[in-house]
């Protein structure tokens, strides 16, 4: 009887350990999905805001005036050609600026009305390595010095928030300014603005 007991006292453990698994519950979505959490920025917020804001940059009248003048001043039609600099974050929370840099770099450059050169760290990583060809390539294969391609005008950005909070309610509104300057003269070229995005967040109350 002693066995018996020991036994189903050792076994019921066994059993249950399985229902008390520490892993995490894994579901795929999809990639379009809108999903908040939190209630901070996240992918869904960098896709609409990047979205108006290439659509706003590809119909500014500057933007078409630059492009058709740039094709008819040099022989072969070339297009301007853009360096996107630093979007800044401004607001009250970690947001990765680099991603949106990037989603707007590709959208407009494979819109095909826009060339683009590389700057921040991979330029650094290309000039060192174009440095290190001087010395460790052969002279027909090195690619020479003081043949980059110049940049016409500059792409930069911030993101800012405002907070307004009562009781456990939050309102988020974010505002995404983005602006395409020239480079030779500081003009501004296309400067656009995106505030689409609000949010009210509503947290349990604490329970006294």
């Amino acid at each position: 009887m002693k066995v018996r007991f020991f036994a189903i006292t050792v076994l019921i453990p066994v059993l249950a350990f399985p229902a008390c698994s520490s892993s995490p519950s894994v579901k795929r979505v999809d990639a379009g999905s809108q999903i908040d959490l939190s209630g901070y920025w996240n992918d869904t917020d960098v896709r609409i805001v990047c979205e108006a804001l290439i659509k706003d940059c590809l119909n500014s009248p500057m933007v078409d005036q630059a492009i058709k003048a740039k094709a008819g001043k040099i022989q072969g039609g070339k297009k301007p050609v853009v360096l996107v600099g630093k979007f800044r974050n401004e607001s009250d929370e970690h947001i990765n600026t680099a991603i949106i840099a990037s989603i707007m770099e590709a959208a407009i450059f494979n819109s095909g009305k826009l060339d683009f050169v590389a700057g921040g760290g991979t330029r650094d990583e290309i000039r060192a390595e174009r440095q290190d060809q001087q010395v460790n390539a052969g002279e027909a294969t090195a690619s020479a010095l003081g043949n980059e391609t110049g940049a016409d005008f500059l792409l930069t950005g911030t993101v800012r928030t405002i907070i307004d909070r009562a009781d456990n309610k939050t309102v988020r509104t974010y505002f995404v300014n983005a602006e395409m300057s020239n480079i030779e003269t500081n003009q501004r070229m296309w400067m656009g603005q995106n505030s689409e995005i609000k949010k009210l967040i509503i947290r349990p109350k604490a329970k006294l």
